[in-house]
């Protein structure tokens, strides 16, 4: 933890150093366009079901609470949109700029040459990526990923029901932060630091953080598409509800926090491994890298797409 914490300090308090030559608006506004889109993702995300203020205070202990809400209801969600993949795969798409930015303004061969393979390379598995999301869109039949969740809690969890869409996805999404096996655009054995060779101090922390946050925004979407989001088996807002019949009635609070719990776990433990695949596997080559994304992911993402359609409409 002190290590951390020196680390953050050191990042805070070291000179911000610029390069002679560089583009000023550029150069300044690229951090910014890495790290804001990846935080902008969470506010799609639900983290828990359906908060109703009413039923968490008694009338004995805050007389007037209960009264002044009544019956109303929040999702646990910033913002419910009705497209949300949609707002997700829009967002994502601008990371790339920051990248791209970053090298083209810092005047440095390595940076260049680092955001050139960054480019292609989120571009390339962005392809995988949505059409392992379009599968998905079919098979729940809507783009709000609060209605994805919900539809899982009554069916089955999407990583049984699209297991080929949740690989694809969870390869696509890793490839798309730029950690290893697939970190080309910031391989310190070939390109120094990448694309933000040039950057000192916390706008380097900005790119860093954008990576580190990201693996928490796939985690999230990993949850909620394939692991049935906030959602613990057999409960739903009132309590438990066994295979037989019985049921087991849980306070409106204790519902609330079990799902803000069960989302956080299944967070941590994709993280968790994403992490372990840093630690196991090699970097691969760059020819590699692109070869795996456009012919072996792309047309496992569309034969698994056209057999999810058929799948859908034959069971219409």
């Amino acid at each position: 933890l002190f290590h951390g914490i020196a680390d953050g300090l050191k990042m805070i308090l070291k000179e911000n150093f610029t390069p002679a030559t560089y583009d000023r608006f550029c150069y300044n506004l690229a951090p910014w366009l890495a790290a804001v889109p990846v935080l902008l993702v969470f506010a799609v995300v639900p983290f828990g079901g359906t908060l109703m203020p009413g039923k968490l205070f008694s009338e004995e202990l805050f007389p007037g609470l209960a009264a002044f809400f009544g019956d109303r209801s929040y999702t646990m969600q910033v913002a419910q949109l009705d497209a949300g993949i949609l707002f997700v795969l829009a967002i994502s798409g601008i990371g790339i700029l920051g990248t791209m930015l970053a090298g083209w303004s810092s005047n440095n061969k390595f940076s260049m040459l680092g955001a050139a393979r960054a480019a292609s390379q989120m571009i390339s598995y962005e392809v995988a990526m949505g059409l392992a999301l379009v599968a998905m869109v079919v098979t729940y039949g809507t783009l709000d990923l609060n209605r994805m969740v919900l539809w899982q809690q009554q069916g089955a969890w999407g990583i049984f029901v699209q297991p080929m869409a949740f690989l694809l996805f969870l390869t696509a999404a890793i490839a798309e932060n730029k950690r290893v096996p697939f970190d080309l655009p910031e391989c310190e054995s070939e390109l120094v630091s990448g694309y933000f060779t040039e950057y000192t101090s916390m706008k380097m922390g900005l790119f860093l953080l954008s990576e580190f946050i990201e693996i928490v925004v796939i985690s999230s979407l990993v949850a909620t598409l394939f692991f049935g989001g906030y959602s613990v088996p057999f409960m739903n807002d009132a309590g438990f509800t066994w295979p037989g019949g019985s049921t087991w009635a849980l306070p409106h609070l204790a519902v609330v926090l079990l799902q803000v719990l069960a989302f956080t776990v299944k967070v941590f433990i994709i993280g968790c491994f994403q992490i372990q695949v840093r630690w196991t596997l090699p970097r691969f080559r760059y020819d590699q890298l692109m070869a795996l994304g456009w012919k072996f992911l792309m047309p496992l993402a569309a034969a698994n797409l056209v057999v999810t359609a058929i799948v859908r409409w034959a069971t219409l």
